[in-house]
């Protein structure tokens, strides 16, 4: 962790101590977009000093989706315009007195003035490259960005393998949603050989079709009505035993 990493041409990772998650820094055609920056005030910091290193100027932010640690900036990367999906950005303006408290509550040192103003992304995509796919798993206007010039998914909070898929307490059939979106992210996936999640390690080769295979495998056994069997779960990981017994109540009173 804390180190800025090139997974492939132009595409940066830095990964944060609070739950695995991952800064990405694209390179566009007229400078770097910085994706779901974060998580504490001093890690947003040396994010910045280790884009200042690489001596482009950034141009735009992204969010993938509304939850407070995807809406996370900092002042040294300029005011330059932040973006995400439409959904993202209404969401985002309604909740941000409350993702800003929970960003007090939950991490350290972050601008807190500077959290969740999103705008939506233009039609044509402004700054950021490649194609965002929006789906509503897991939250309302969740986006990937696939990059296939260069052979990479951006999840946002999909195909980690830290993670298992969490659903959206808050809409109907997430089951249902997941399991679109799963579909078209099969899709973008014969375009990449590498895969970065929201939260945890980075997926390269065959990891790719594994993450796929372990979030299908998970959502079909909640369709079925079945107890998943996922490595992601155990005592090894017990801080998710309820949000995947919410998972289970949620499938089961769908």
């Amino acid at each position: 962790m804390g180190e800025l990493k090139q997974v492939a041409d132009g595409v940066w990772v830095r990964q944060s101590e609070w739950v695995w998650s991952n800064s990405v820094v694209v390179r566009g055609e007229d400078g770097l977009i910085l994706i779901d920056p974060g998580i504490n005030g001093s890690e947003l910091s040396r994010l910045a000093d280790d884009v200042d290193r690489l001596g482009i100027p950034v141009v735009a932010g992204f969010s993938t989706h509304p939850h407070w640690d995807h809406l996370l900036w900092h002042p040294r990367f300029g005011d330059v315009p932040r973006y995400a999906t439409a959904a993202t950005s209404h969401l985002a303006s309604q909740a941000r007195e409350r993702a800003r408290a929970m960003a007090a509550e939950s991490a350290s040192g972050v601008p807190l003035d500077l959290v969740a103003l999103v705008t939506p992304l233009p039609e044509d995509g402004g700054p950021v490259p490649g194609e965002v796919i929006e789906h509503r798993a897991h939250a309302v206007g969740h986006a990937a960005v696939l990059l296939a010039d260069r052979g990479v998914l951006v999840a946002g909070d999909m195909l980690s393998d830290v993670l298992i898929p969490l659903l959206d307490m808050r809409q109907d059939d997430q089951v249902g949603a997941y399991e679109a979106a799963l579909d078209r992210l099969d899709e973008t996936a014969r375009h990449v050989d590498v895969v970065i999640p929201g939260h945890g390690s980075v997926a390269e080769g065959h990891e790719v079709a594994a993450r796929l295979a372990a979030d299908h495998a998970y959502i079909d056994a909640l369709r079925r009505g079945v107890e998943p069997v996922d490595a992601r779960l155990g005592p090894h990981a017990d801080w998710l035993s309820g949000p995947h017994r919410s998972n289970l109540e949620q499938a089961r009173g769908r």
